[in-house]
């Protein structure tokens, strides 16, 4: 949100809500009791960790589809 101050943090904005199969949420939640962590740290942990991973993939797909065509 901008405002003449410039950004600033307007609360719960930073909030995501998803919808996920009974089998993923209880492998999140096996991996978080496995590892003595909340749900939540390991569903951060998988995004910071699968979001570079699928810039890269895409990014190849791109230039494989750039260089066939």
């Amino acid at each position: 949100m901008e405002n003449t101050k410039g950004n600033r943090k307007v609360r719960g904005e930073h909030c995501l809500n998803i919808f996920v199969s009974y089998e993923l949420k209880n492998r999140l939640k096996v991996l978080a009791e496995k590892y003595d962590r909340t749900t939540s740290d390991i569903v951060r942990a998988v995004l910071r960790i699968g979001i570079p991973m699928m810039e890269g993939l895409s990014q190849a797909e791109e230039i494989m589809v750039r260089e066939y065509i």
